[in-house]
C-alpha cells in the first residue's frame, strides 16, 4: 500500500498562511499570467494559478496570446504589461512556441515583478522533504526529465546541496532510493520498474485524454502500482 505525501495538504497551509499576511498587511497585489497558444496543461495550471490567487485575496489578470504570434510582437506586449503600476507580479507560462526564444522573454521581467525568480517547484519539493522530515544525504537520487521547469533547477539545487544525483535510464531508475521526475508523458515509469520503498517525487504528467480544461484529469510520471512506499503527486 503505498503512503501519500500529502503536497496539497501543504499547499492548503502555505495559502492560508499567505492569505492571513496579505490581510494583516492589507496589501493590494495583483498577479500578471502570459499564456501563448492553447496548449491544455498551460490552461490547467493558469487555471491553478487563478484559484490560488482568488484563495489568499490577490487580483489575477490573464493575457492570452494566439500561437502564431511573433516574438517580436509578444516582447511588446509584455513590455505594457511591465509598464503597468497596478501589476506587482508576472509569470509567463510554459512552455512557449518553438520559434519564440524564451530567454529573451523572461529576461525582460525585472525582478521585482519577477514571480517565479526562484523555482516554484524547488520551493515546492524542499517544503515537502523538510515536512515529512525526508534527508536525501547518501541516498540514490534519480532526475528522470532535463527540462526548464523541473530538471534543469533541481540539478542546480541538488549540485548546491552537495548532493550527487544521475539522469535516468533503466538501470539506475530500478536502484534509486528518491525519484523526481518532470516530463510531460503520464505513466511513463511503470510499478515493475522500480523498487519497493522508493520515495517518488512526481511533478510531471499531462492531461488525460478525456479530460479538458474545465474537467481534468491530469496523470502523473509514475505508475507505481503497489511497489511505492512513499509517494508524492505534484
Amino acid at each position: 500500500m503505498a503512503k501519500i505525501l500529502d503536497g496539497k495538504k501543504i499547499s492548503q497551509k502555505i495559502l492560508e498562511n499567505l492569505r492571513k499576511e496579505i490581510e494583516k498587511k492589507q496589501l493590494k497585489l495583483k498577479l500578471a499570467v502570459v499564456l501563448v497558444g492553447e496548449d491544455p496543461n498551460s490552461k490547467i495550471f493558469v487555471r491553478q494559478k487563478k484559484k490560488a490567487c482568488q484563495k489568499i485575496g490577490i487580483d489575477f489578470q490573464l493575457f492570452q496570446f494566439p500561437e502564431k504570434i511573433r516574438e517580436a510582437n509578444l516582447l511588446k506586449e509584455i513590455k505594457i504589461i511591465i509598464k503597468d503600476d497596478s501589476i506587482s507580479g508576472i509569470v509567463v507560462q510554459l512552455p512557449l512556441p518553438e520559434d519564440i526564444n524564451i530567454d529573451e522573454v523572461l529576461k525582460l521581467i525585472p525582478e521585482e515583478k519577477d514571480a517565479e525568480i526562484i523555482s516554484p517547484v524547488v520551493c515546492a519539493i524542499d517544503r515537502i522533504l523538510k515536512e515529512y522530515k525526508i534527508s536525501l544525504k547518501n541516498k540514490k537520487i534519480v532526475l528522470i526529465g532535463k527540462g526548464r521547469l523541473v530538471g534543469q533547477p533541481m540539478a542546480i539545487w541538488l549540485k548546491k546541496q552537495n548532493l550527487k544525483f544521475s539522469y535516468s535510464d533503466v538501470d539506475r531508475i530500478k536502484q534509486a532510493d528518491i525519484i523526481i521526475s518532470g516530463i510531460g508523458k503520464h505513466s511513463f515509469i511503470k510499478g515493475k520498474t522500480i523498487k519497493k520503498g522508493v520515495i517518488i517525487i512526481d511533478v510531471g504528467g499531462d492531461v488525460d485524454a478525456g479530460g479538458s480544461v474545465t474537467s481534468y484529469n491530469i496523470k502523473g510520471n509514475i505508475d507505481a502500482g503497489g511497489s511505492v512506499s512513499m509517494k508524492k503527486r505534484g
